[in-house]
């Protein structure tokens, strides 16, 4: 490995890939050598303005030291497998992968070293782990999800908000099937076991989480928003780091963070 880590972001030119780009540009631990985008974004660099865009993540990641993914459900897969033809490590925050793809990249982290996270942030990885010993000590009592995000975010509801669900059924022994995605009309009595997730899409909101405990007479909230991407991005660059070197195999941020 070189003296700086060679870093390649895969969505260079997107919301999240900008402020990796922008961070990694200011940390003295990284150079980055690549952006990955679709054919015809028409882009030949970054918004930083000297990061050159490729637009096939294979050809970009064959001298990078770690990729890093932000893009969409449908490229997700197809650039974890061209990273690991090159057997390079790689960050995955791309949200809405279907379990059929998490399955395929699963198998590819058998190759190559994953840390696959729906949010890098420190805090909603606090968030996670205070969850499970809420909902299990609270086992009894109704859970209800809300997240919040901006207009253009296109799956629902977030990663974030589905990993808060599960880690809430698993410590409270519910099952995953009485998920409730919002509710409409006669509905009828709130069944006992049920979670709700619900969704909000307006303005600019980066990131809103807010896990209700509700039981007789009081209610918990754990509550989480985002103010700035940099937190993600961050969140990222520390995976990226702490990545290069390990095993292959699956990994979470709980394990980037050592709990």
């Amino acid at each position: 490995m070189s003296e700086k880590i060679r870093l390649v972001v895969c969505g260079a030119l997107g919301r999240m890939g900008t402020r990796i780009l922008a961070l990694a540009d200011a940390d003295p631990r990284f150079q980055p050598i690549a952006g990955v985008e679709h054919v015809g974004c028409g882009a030949k660099v970054s918004g930083d303005g000297h990061t050159p865009i490729k637009t096939d993540a294979g050809d970009a990641a064959k001298d990078a030291d770690v990729v890093i993914d932000f893009t969409n459900f449908e490229s997700a897969v197809t650039n974890a497998k061209k990273v690991a033809a090159v057997k390079k490590p790689l960050v995955i925050g791309t949200t809405g992968i279907s379990p059929s793809d998490q399955k395929e990249l699963a198998f590819l982290a058998k190759t190559i070293p994953i840390v696959m996270s729906p949010n890098m942030s420190v805090g909603v990885n606090v968030l996670f782990k205070i969850l499970a010993d809420a909902a299990a000590t609270l086992a009894h009592y109704d859970i209800e999800i809300v997240e919040a995000h901006h207009n253009q975010k296109t799956d629902a509801p977030s990663g974030t908000a589905m990993r808060l669900a599960e880690i809430a059924a698993d410590a409270s022994k519910r099952d995953k099937k009485d998920f409730m995605y919002g509710r409409q009309g006669q509905v009828g009595k709130r069944a006992n076991k049920e979670i709700g997730v619900l969704a909000v899409r307006a303005g600019d909101i980066v990131g809103d989480h807010t896990v209700y405990l509700a039981g007789p007479g009081e209610r918990l909230e754990l509550v989480h928003r985002a103010h700035s991407r940099d937190a993600f991005a961050a969140g990222a660059l520390t995976a990226a780091a702490w990545i290069i070197g390990k095993k292959p195999g699956m990994y979470s941020m709980r394990d980037v963070l050592g709990f």
